[in-house]
């Protein structure tokens, strides 16, 4: 009977040493795939592997505290697990990690982990394009987020920065390149409009918090004295005074954006105000009376082969919406 009991505790600590192992394994993989500067599948690969990395950690875990991460069905007082055609057991993914009641992750980590869930979605069934430059902040935020939960769940000698350094770069990111970024011009339609709703309904605080979007600030030159390293980043404390400028000034930057709306969320807008029988039509009719896509005029901007237009459009719609209120409303 002992020895039974031991067997049976030997083979649960080999299945949770088995899942950290794994954890760390496709994590480690993922970053070093990104920083391969010969490969060009990086994001898609970094997503797929940071999924199943953050997925065996949260198995571990619930393992850990004896909590069943199967799917299953209660029939009558029977407990009947879903299996596959083969026979395996269907454990939870990722998603449903994230989504359950025992999960130790806080809302922050959530919200980038399910942005990366999204975007695996976006493109799991098809080729993408020139995404790897715009998703480094929120992959690197994910990698630190593991690495942090990796050592507070299992404990610091799981940790994986010491196996891991700064990539080096071939290239300097130039303001105009900068700008061309936080833009999304060149994104395919369905990525930029994927990250666009996503961000849209995060609060500003979360989104500001590196762990949805980890953005580090590049200076050229730190040092002017022979004798002295170059350090290509300087970290320095959040709640140090340069820390506080920069965040200030990150939100003066911020919020100077201009709101963007999808036609739909123009119609909506004036339903909501009364105007119900404003709608996709209606609004077509307008913006072509007016000439309104002429970007000389200010009212929108077309981001990756979709508009989007500005408050000021917003302003003239339901300027046209109360002077035709007979009809409209």
């Amino acid at each position: 009977m002992l020895t039974a009991q031991i067997k049976s505790k030997r083979k649960f600590w080999s299945l949770k040493e088995e899942l950290i192992t794994k954890s760390r394994e496709s994590m480690l993989s993922a970053v070093q795939i990104f920083n391969n500067p010969s490969i060009q599948f990086k994001s898609e690969t970094f997503i797929v592997l940071s999924n199943i990395a953050w997925m065996y950690l949260l198995h571990a875990y619930y393992k850990d505290h004896l909590i069943d991460f199967r799917y299953y069905k209660i029939t009558g007082i029977i407990k009947r697990y879903d299996k596959t055609k083969n026979g395996a057991f269907k454990h939870w993914e990722l998603e449903r990690c994230l989504n359950d009641d025992n999960c130790p992750i806080d809302n922050i980590t959530k919200a980038n982990l399910k942005f990366l869930i999204g975007l695996r979605h976006e493109i799991e069934h098809q080729m993408t394009t020139k995404i790897d430059e715009y998703l480094s902040a929120r992959f690197q935020a994910c990698c630190l987020n593991f690495n942090e939960y990796l050592k507070k769940l299992f404990g610091s000698t799981y940790g994986i920065d010491k196996h891991l350094s700064f990539s080096l770069q071939f290239s300097t990111i130039k303001d105009e390149h900068a700008s061309q970024l936080r833009k999304f011009s060149d994104l395919p339609a369905n990525i930029s409009a994927f990250i666009n709703n996503f961000d849209r309904h995060i609060e500003d605080n979360d989104f500001n918090d590196i762990r949805y979007s980890y953005r580090v600030l590049y200076v050229p030159k730190v040092v002017n004295h022979k004798g002295q390293a170059d350090k290509v980043i300087e970290f320095i404390k959040a709640d140090s005074p340069e820390a506080e400028k920069l965040n200030k000034e990150y939100v003066i930057i911020k919020d100077s954006e201009k709101q963007k709306y999808l036609p739909t969320d123009i119609w909506k807008l004036m339903h909501k105000k009364g105007f119900t029988k404003f709608g996709v039509h209606q609004h077509t009719l307008l913006w072509k009376q007016k000439d309104a896509k002429n970007p000389h005029l200010g009212f929108g901007t077309q981001i990756a082969n979709v508009w989007y237009w500005y408050d000021k459009w917003l302003d003239e719609v339901h300027i046209h919406c109360n002077r035709n209120s007979n009809i409209l409303k």
